[in-house]
């Protein structure tokens, strides 16, 4: 449950503008996790704080599946070590999907070498909002920002 909190708290604070007055799916964003976290080849890596977890980051082989970040440490690095953390493991041609409104995240993921591919989606969460997939063009070595 502390994964769903968190993204949830992310969420609210950040998208909103997104999902309007939409209640968060609780038991469907859980059931997401508990599959995720039984699926082979899956690594989840929390960052715990001091009385829950500050960020996640969600990962396969090829694909970023998940980052978030507790909103009360927004602009602090996190998000950007995380993404550095992946990329210890990963190379350029790695993948994630964001949401297109969600310009806070997309402006990290660019920073950090994610270019759009063209390609999108509708989530399964309404109001059913756009995604865009993001590439890994040119990953930062580990260490760098």
């Amino acid at each position: 449950m502390a994964l769903r909190d968190l993204e949830r708290r992310a969420n609210l604070a950040g998208l909103g503008h997104v999902f309007g007055a939409e209640p968060f799916p609780d038991d469907d964003v859980l059931a997401r996790w508990r599959a995720t976290l039984a699926e082979p080849g899956v690594v989840t890596e929390v960052l715990d704080g001091t009385d829950r977890p500050v960020a996640l980051l969600c990962h396969d082989a090829h694909v970023l599946r998940h980052l978030s970040v507790e909103p009360a440490v927004w602009g602090l690095g996190i998000g950007s070590a995380a993404l550095a953390r992946f990329a210890e493991g990963h190379g350029p041609g790695s993948t994630l999907w964001c949401l297109e409104r969600n310009t806070r995240a997309l402006a990290l993921y660019g920073r950090h070498g994610w270019t759009p591919t063209g390609t999108t989606r509708r989530t399964p969460w309404p109001p059913w909002p756009v995604e865009v997939e993001l590439v890994a063009t040119a990953l930062p070595s580990p260490g760098g920002r």
